[in-house]
């Protein structure tokens, strides 16, 4: 007879409701709600730009008289650098700091205000092969709830790690209203998105987040971006252009908005402030078919 002591814990995760057809992804604390801010998840191909597009788009809803909070969520804790103009310690080099006693945390040992008033947080992520990006989106967010940071704040914007689209990883999309897509006019971006479509529906099935569409980065055209958004229902939100001021600016340790004013940098600008009033503005939830990876190869033209 087997004696094996059973965990009632697993008894109760054996009795939730899957979370999307046949996902094993992370299930986050169901009290670990954001609460009334407009919560914004950005996702995309790896080096596709997230990191600046998010902390544009950020100081753009700052300038619209928003209280932000841009949240990293990549254990290169490089998100927020344009922001704060330093690599800033992450939660969870915080929490080991206090060996994991999270009471002993005061706000100011993980949050930092950036530039315009953005406040910062880089979420970081387990050490190489031994944990769960999961597990620290809920302790940062359970942080900022025991600090009442989000009772004031009106956007809050994930920034999320690369192309990956395991539990963990997805576990933003738990509480965000929309997910953005960064994606540049290319088929590896394009195969990446396709696949952020799918971990997208499957969180929507259980959770209120939906797709808000696409923002084409680092392209001078969109053809193939609408090619596909046009197969699959997907719309194209804003247009970045590949310009080498926007690179400069990121070795400047510096935001868009305080750059050396250009007419190229000028209509950046204003497509992000143009942006940042339409998503707060509300934008239409979709629901976009995503493709085999046989029709992307066959509907951007490879042989």
């Amino acid at each position: 007879m087997n004696t094996a002591t059973v965990d009632v814990s697993e008894i109760r995760n054996l009795s939730r409701p899957p979370d999307g057809e046949g996902s094993v992804q992370v299930q986050q604390d169901p009290r670990l709600k954001i609460g009334t801010a407009r919560v914004f998840a950005v996702y995309g191909k790896g080096g596709i730009g997230k990191s600046t597009t998010s902390s544009n788009l950020s100081v753009a809803f700052s300038k619209l008289g928003k209280r932000v909070l841009q949240i990293g969520c990549d254990p290169k804790h490089d998100s927020t650098f344009t922001l704060t103009k330093k690599l800033v310690p992450t939660v969870i080099d915080s929490l080991e700091a206090v060996d994991f006693h999270s009471e002993e945390l005061r706000m100011e040992d993980f949050v930092y205000e950036g530039y315009n008033g953005v406040m910062c947080v880089e979420a970081g992520g387990p050490p190489a092969g031994t944990g769960c990006g999961g597990y620290v989106v809920g302790q940062t967010v359970k942080l900022l709830k025991e600090h009442h940071l989000l009772d004031d704040t009106d956007v809050v914007i994930f920034d999320v790690l690369g192309d990956v689209v395991c539990g963990g990883f997805a576990a933003p999309l738990q509480h965000a209203e929309r997910a953005l897509i960064v994606a540049a006019n290319d088929f590896d971006s394009i195969f990446a998105m396709n696949r952020i479509v799918q971990a997208i529906s499957a969180k929507a099935k259980n959770y209120k987040v939906r797709l808000g569409g696409v923002i084409a980065n680092r392209s001078a055209g969109t053809d193939q971006i609408d090619k596909f958004a046009e197969r699959v229902g997907l719309n194209r939100l804003a247009h970045f252009p590949d310009l080498d001021e926007i690179r400069k600016s990121r070795l400047k340790k510096a935001t868009l908005f305080e750059m050396d004013k250009t007419p190229e940098i000028d209509l950046v600008l204003k497509e992000y402030m143009m942006l940042a009033q339409s998503l707060w503005n509300g934008t239409d939830p979709i629901a976009p078919n995503s493709l085999k990876d046989r029709e992307i190869f066959d509907l951007l033209g490879f042989d």
